[in-house]
């Protein structure tokens, strides 16, 4: 009886039928709660909305909290239906280092974790902060996100060499900056280390404009370093474009349309 239930349960959460009502239903629950709360953390930093309803939104924090809380326990209990972390205990400490179970547990830490210690003023803005990072949940129900994930698994080889590629275009431009202007702006170029910022801002085309060459050899340096930079760092977009012009086409693949309708009619199963 016991074992139907948690596989049940874990039909519900991770990877139940496309036509399961309640399984639906309680994804589209937790992708609301996780909205909404997005947008409460938002509105607290608001002064005056903080103030006035101050008390609505801890309502909603410690409702929200206990959901999460429920949805993690019941996720780590029913791991185990998972062929993957089948073992009873040594399977659900498995699951518990997967990204996601990190992420629903980051969801929730901010607010348990000052009840266990004691917490500076600061640090407890920054960990109440943390709590955006429940936008990742929805990286669980949401194609779009699922997509994204997608992208960057399958090209992480291509971007991990163009970043790779970027930081050795960035310390090189860095270093000739600072020979070239150190001598005239010292506060602006103290060292190598602080030239980078403006190699950073160079490099994307920003141009902020609060810090830039003033000898004939600076400008000349800064704008050929401008020009590679647009060249550069169009790399990623490029790549992470045809990254998803694939993932969209494997995807147009795998899909069966009714013909009446033109709706995919072989939705996959959801994946945990």
């Amino acid at each position: 009886m016991l074992s139907r239930q948690k596989t049940r349960t874990y039909e519900i959460l991770e990877k139940a039928s496309a036509d399961d009502r309640t399984s639906r239903l309680v994804d589209s629950f937790i992708m609301v709660l996780i909205v909404l709360n997005v947008v409460m953390v938002v509105l607290e930093t608001v002064p005056s909305l903080a103030a006035r309803y101050a008390n609505f939104f801890e309502v909603c924090e410690v409702f929200s909290v206990s959901v999460f809380t429920v949805e993690y326990l019941l996720r780590l209990w029913t791991s185990t239906a998972d062929p993957r972390y089948s073992r009873p205990v040594t399977g659900q400490i498995k699951y518990a280092f997967t990204p996601m179970a990190l992420v629903d547990l980051i969801a929730i830490l901010p607010f348990y974790l000052p009840m266990v210690i004691s917490v500076d003023l600061r640090v407890l803005r920054a960990m109440r902060l943390m709590r955006l990072l429940r936008l990742f949940k929805l990286a669980r129900y949401s194609k779009s996100m699922q997509t994204l994930g997608s992208v960057l698994k399958d090209k992480s080889s291509e971007l991990y060499v163009t970043m790779f590629v970027l930081l050795i275009m960035l310390v090189i431009a860095s270093s000739l900056m600072y020979f070239a202007e150190h001598e005239v702006q010292r506060e602006a170029f103290p060292s190598i280390p602080g030239a980078m910022w403006w190699g950073i801002v160079t490099l994307t085309t920003v141009g902020y404009g609060d810090v830039y060459p003033v000898t004939p050899l600076g400008k000349v340096l800064g704008a050929i370093i401008a020009l590679l930079g647009i060249g550069m760092f169009a790399l990623p977009a490029g790549i992470l474009g045809s990254g998803f012009a694939e993932e969209i086409e494997r995807r147009k693949e795998g899909q069966v349309l009714c013909p009446h309708c033109g709706k995919d009619i072989h939705t996959p199963s959801k994946e945990g």
